[in-house]
């Protein structure tokens, strides 16, 4: 009988340069692959309609058809993917059982319940004689190969980033081959069909209405699209209204892009002397920054990374939390950013920290109140990277922003949406407001008001806090723990 494997594929849902895939065709004779939409997760989400479950779903329809399409092109067997709903652990170690398989091989996740699980489920395999590996595939470089001089982990980026520079080399940049060993790839050939959305208990949202590509096709044409404009980067990436960024950031999330693939792209231009591209690959960077920080530091998912913030007294402000939640604050940007949230499952980036800021500034609110806000429902909802810009904005986390310093969200709009045209998109009851007070309707006089048809406190709320008052608090709510500036 062949030697064979069984790949488990997770959030790395793609079959090009995979490293797990690829050293499980390239050591073994058969190789099957398997997703399991996994109970232990879905049964905990808050709605039974999902955009990031809609995405996965037509992502691992795609994945599956793509090795089968694989499989055919090398002459292999079979090919596709075997598709379970229940609990993952569970699952893989029945399955690798029934396949009579000599090894468990997946890409490495960062996240303290992902790896209890993966050490669990390791557990369980070794017991049956079945071994289990993991590789890196979804970062750059991960967990101890970027330390100090010290041989400790990094908790400043800027020093993070140029040693990650230094490691970043053709090596880590070279794609795994995985057509090479096409030829291995197998499957049962009384598989069942793949489950519909509704099979697994979901119903349909309003992705297929936003412009959200899923798959390796969806990710390669936002990259085709994004590579032109990653000049601009630089410039364009802050702006709401403009197209600036890659919109990749779901494809990373979930793996239907290699991470490999975009920063050999960035490094390419930025080795021309491309800005852009230079500062893309910094985001490229924060990204591996918050995985190790993650990694090395478990405790920030519900603690401060530094541990006096956790002394910080957050208010409970049920009125004001529920006004942040439903686009009511009477700031302008705040409540488009929060209406593209709830409308979409996208915020930009420069938003993501506006409205964390005036959460946790302006309204004295718990930061992990927010960031679990976020988690249900950002598309892209990434643990590390979320985790880690929340308790930048709040000045709690690595690297973060120094409390006394507090995004005023009235000139934060007037810098990056000057025109308006975001914010309009997202509040039309805004449109005939002029420009000189789309960012702050409040201050506008009663005949202004009344010439744009605009009431306040009926067609648009009053402001829930005054900003400058606001700050005051602020700055007393971390002066009293005696804590050095940043």
């Amino acid at each position: 009988m062949p030697k064979s494997a069984l790949v488990w594929f997770r959030r790395d849902l793609r079959c090009d340069d995979h490293a797990a895939l690829y050293h499980a065709l390239s050591r073994y004779q058969q190789v099957y692959c398997a997703f399991v939409f996994d109970t232990d997760i879905l049964d905990a989400l808050p709605s039974r309609q999902d955009r990031r479950v809609e995405f996965i779903h037509a992502s691992v329809v795609a994945l599956h058809e793509s090795l089968q399409q694989l499989a055919a092109q090398h002459g292999a067997p079979g090919g596709g993917l075997i598709v379970r709903h229940g609990s993952a652990g569970a699952s893989i170690v029945r399955l690798a059982q029934e396949l009579g398989v000599q090894e468990v091989m997946t890409n490495r996740d960062y996240e303290p319940q992902a790896r209890a699980r993966d050490r669990s489920v390791a557990q369980a395999l070794e017991k049956v004689g079945i071994a289990f590996s993991d590789y890196k595939d979804q970062v750059l470089l991960d967990r101890d190969e970027v330390l100090t001089q010290q041989g400790g982990p990094y908790s400043v980026f800027t020093p993070y980033k140029r040693a990650w520079l230094k490691r970043l080399d053709a090596f880590q940049l070279k794609p795994y081959n995985v057509a090479r060993y096409a030829s291995h790839l197998a499957i049962p050939s009384k598989e069942a069909p793949l489950p519909s959305l509704e099979d697994l208990g979901f119903v349909r949202s309003n992705l297929q209405d936003l412009p959200v590509l899923t798959g390796t096709e969806g990710a390669q044409q936002l990259l085709r699209d994004f590579v032109p404009r990653m000049a601009a980067y630089q410039q364009a990436r802050d702006f709401p209204s403009r197209k600036g960024v890659s919109y990749l950031s779901v494809h990373l999330r979930f793996g239907t892009v290699s991470i490999r693939q975009l920063a050999a792209l960035a490094a390419a231009q930025a080795s021309q002397g491309c800005v852009g591209a230079q500062t893309w690959l910094s985001e490229l960077a924060w990204r591996d920054f918050y995985f190790m920080i993650l990694w090395h530091h478990p405790m920030v998912v519900n603690q401060s990374f530094k541990a006096a913030y956790d002394q910080v007294q957050w208010d409970e402000a049920p009125d004001l939390w529920s006004a942040w939640c439903e686009a009511r604050t009477g700031y302008p940007l705040v409540d488009a950013a929060m209406r593209q949230l709830l409308h979409s499952g996208y915020m930009h980036n420069r938003l993501r920290m506006v409205v964390a800021s005036f959460l946790t500034k302006d309204l004295g609110i718990d930061w992990r109140r927010g960031e679990r806000f976020f988690a249900e429902h950002l598309i892209d909802y990434d643990l590390a990277a979320n985790n880690g810009g929340w308790q930048w904005a709040a000045s709690t986390g690595c690297d973060a922003q120094p409390w006394f310093r507090i995004f005023n969200p009235i000139t934060q709009s007037e810098r990056f949406d000057p025109e308006g045209k975001f914010i309009r998109r997202y509040l039309p009851e805004l449109a005939h407001v002029p420009n000189a007070h789309i960012h702050f309707p409040a201050a506008m006089k009663p005949a202004a008001l009344q010439a744009c048809g605009l009431r306040l406190g009926v067609d648009y709320p009053f402001p829930v806090v005054d900003h400058a008052q606001a700050r005051e608090r602020t700055l007393k709510r971390f002066a009293i723990l005696k804590a050095e500036p940043d």
